[in-house]
């Protein structure tokens, strides 16, 4: 059955996504890729312009996915920002599984991609800060806390858990996130706010 140019560009970067998160995207070239996909190389010089335009839309998706799981965990919660942030980290053990997870696919982007100006930097950058607006968003229903700096607690522990699974295991450290997150919440709405004069 002929794919539309859609399904096409869909097919490539499920593959590529396979092929850049477990093997690395500089170590996966043009023609693997094609090969994978059973495409021509010509076929994806038409979709994507080059290697970086196809990096980026790999980041592009992977962050699109991690955004999916994140706002349904988050959605299911119901309205409580306590329980929004709980079932966030609940949902992130989950999607620690070994089987499925080896690493945070724009932590590697970022260090096979150092040049801030590369597009697929900059998008590994802006799911990260991704990341931290959603806490700051639900931090920010929370009475009488510093929301700003709880965002950033829980935002070091979601990183911290991502890159200890990577190189530890899930049983390892990483297996805190979740309890730290808890911790984290609990000085926050039991330690008053200070406010300053001036």
């Amino acid at each position: 059955m002929r794919r539309t140019a859609a399904e096409t560009r869909e097919h490539v970067l499920a593959v590529a996504h396979d092929l850049f998160y477990w093997h690395g995207i500089r170590a996966v070239g043009i023609d693997r890729l094609a090969a994978e996909a059973g495409a021509a190389p010509t076929t994806l010089y038409r979709i994507f312009t080059d290697k970086d335009d196809l990096v980026a839309a790999y980041i592009e998706r992977a962050h699109a996915l991690s955004e999916a799981w994140f706002s349904t965990a988050v959605k299911n919660a119901g309205p409580d920002p306590l329980a929004q942030i709980d079932a966030a980290f609940v949902a992130l053990a989950d999607q620690l599984d070994p089987a499925k997870f080896r690493g945070c696919a724009c932590m590697m982007a970022l260090a096979e991609f150092p040049d801030p100006n590369l597009p697929a930097h900059k998008l590994a950058i802006a799911s990260k800060r991704w990341i931290h607006t959603q806490f700051t968003e639900m931090t920010s229903r929370i009475e009488d806390i510093d929301a700003s700096v709880l965002a950033d607690q829980l935002t070091l522990i979601w990183e911290g858990a991502n890159t200890s699974a990577a190189a530890l295991g899930t049983d390892g450290p990483a297996r805190q996130a979740r309890t730290l997150a808890a911790t984290a919440l609990t000085a926050a709405t039991t330690t008053p706010k200070r406010h300053t004069i001036g």
